[in-house]
């Protein structure tokens, strides 16, 4: 048998399946592709999570096209996180290309151009559906991670919410969270100590400070109403395709803090809102989260943790979590063991830290007859990765250099026009866009606090009035009070006295 047949056997073998699955490309031996020697993904094991990893200009972005194209045809609906604005051209069929036609027919499959449905997303302030989340849809303690609190200010956040809570506060926004602040520390604070204990006035402080940094990498464009349901990322659209739905973060690359506080509250509801799936054979949705180190450079200990069990119990709800990323080095160990797909794009071996990394890299994969996987991975071309999956039976499939088929839609973005159409047409936008601002917590605390001190203003009116009826009577008693001479001089018995001896006199 020659090398080439053995690859075939081996490449086909590893990659079989029974069930349904989607097409990534064909394997490669050398700089040769092999036609018709397939690597496929089962659909069933596409919530086990996955990595695409690579340097700059290597196609991560390629194949996270393909491989939601792919979803959407199966009925599989997909999130992705935009960040460098490139992914909008899903919408719109790809218009053919020679080099495509070439590259199809060296992996032994046709070329179908087409575009897919697609819903534009924003957290920020870009045209798209809005996404929004209450403060109390956080929850005291994923808030408390979010904002990388101490257990002491902790708990201070746990009695906002309670009091809030008790009371019928709604917390919708961060001004309704930055007035209960100013309301425990003033106005409510002997109410507030009499009922939950002190609370410190430089931890209020240190919270408020937390809540001013988020607002200012645009954290009261993210908290309000209307709340965005989750149910409507798992939309099917007229002829059976998952709709992809396209999040464009392109201007929020520097406000990391926002992009972690999204993608762990977008998950956290997730978790709790989906039932548990079972063994259905597909995922209920796929998530994207493209330059991932985004999540996880700005991520406190705690709340690597939070994601990191997100991470492990997610899955179990259908949900596949894809992070696109320059290194694997940049997903944490914990999570980076939890995913069951790897692409691995070229790395770039310039210094010895580079090399350091690709060493690190290429242990992540498994050993193959066929390859030297330090070495492959700074020769692989664009559009070329090393690929190992997870087979139907949950097992890790044989690394793979494969050759991956192009993109079916748009590889540029949508025009202006097409862009304003798309979002024009939305019914999420109608449904989303209107900005509710309903009495909460900020307007009845400022109406208590009023109240409050117009209570206070009266009280200390009545004191002082007091003082003064005080005043008033004590010199009235004063002044028909006496002095002891001259009641003698005017007495009767002084003054018959007095006209005695005048009489005498005279």
């Amino acid at each position: 048998m020659s090398q080439t047949e053995s690859f075939f056997n081996y490449i086909n073998e590893g990659y079989k399946c029974k069930g349904d699955f989607i097409t990534l490309g064909a394997g490669m031996l050398g700089e040769e592709t092999v036609t018709n020697a397939l690597v496929n993904i089962p659909l069933k094991t596409l919530n086990r999570h996955g990595l695409i990893a690579g340097a700059t200009g290597t196609g991560k972005t390629k194949t996270l096209q393909v491989l939601a194209e792919n979803m959407s045809e199966k009925g599989i609906p997909v999130l992705l996180m935009d960040v460098k604005g490139d992914l909008s051209g899903l919408a719109q069929p790809s218009p053919g290309h020679p080099k495509i036609d070439e590259r199809h027919e060296k992996i032994g499959i046709p070329f179908d151009a087409k575009k897919f449905p697609v819903e534009v997303l924003t957290i920020s302030e870009q045209d798209g559906v809005r996404l929004r989340a209450t403060v109390s849809e956080f929850g005291p303690v994923l808030l408390s991670r979010i904002l990388d609190l101490t257990e002491t200010q902790s708990g201070i956040v746990a009695i906002i919410f309670k009091y809030c809570d008790d009371n019928r506060l709604p917390l919708l926004d961060l001004k309704d969270f930055k007035k209960m602040l100013q309301f425990i520390t003033a106005e409510g604070k002997e109410e507030i100590s009499a009922e939950y204990g002190r609370i410190s006035s430089s931890s209020t402080g240190a919270i408020l400070r937390k809540i001013v940094e988020l607002e200012q990498q645009g954290g009261e464009l993210f908290f309000g109403e209307k709340s965005f349901e989750v149910d409507d990322l798992t939309r099917i659209d007229e002829d059976g395709k998952g709709v992809i739905s396209v999040l464009r973060l392109t201007d929020i690359q520097d406000k990391p803090k926002l992009f972690s506080t999204f993608m762990l509250q977008l998950l956290a509801e997730v978790y709790e809102t989906f039932p548990e799936q079972g063994d259905s054979g597909r995922p209920e949705l796929i998530i994207f989260i493209d330059e991932a180190h985004l999540v996880f450079d700005e991520a406190s200990k705690a709340l690597l943790g939070q994601i990191e069990s997100i991470v492990k119990l997610i899955r179990s709800k259908g949900i596949g979590l894809y992070f696109v990323t320059q290194n694997p080095k940049d997903v944490p160990e914990d999570v980076l063991a939890q995913l069951g797909l790897k692409v691995q794009h070229a790395l770039r071996a310039f210094t010895a830290k580079d090399r350091k990394a690709l060493k690190l890299a290429a242990e992540n994969y498994p050993d193959s007859e066929f390859y030297n996987t330090s070495e492959v991975l700074t020769q692989l071309g664009i559009g070329e990765a090393f690929v190992t999956v997870l087979n139907e039976k949950g097992i890790p499939t044989p690394l793979a250099r494969t050759m991956l088929r192009a993109p079916m839609s748009r590889m540029d973005v949508l025009t202006d026009r097409e862009l304003n159409e798309l979002i024009t047409n939305s019914n999420l936008v109608r449904k989303y866009n209107d900005t509710i601002d309903r009495e909460s917590a900020y307007e009845l605390l400022t109406e208590k606090i009023e109240s409050i001190n117009k209570k206070k203003t009266e009280e200390d009116r009545r004191k002082e009035e007091e003082k003064i009826s005080k005043r008033k009577s004590s010199r009235t008693r004063r002044s028909t009070r006496q002095d002891p001479i001259v009641k003698v001089l005017t007495s009767a018995t002084f003054i018959r006295a007095v006209f005695g001896i005048l009489k005498k006199v005279i």
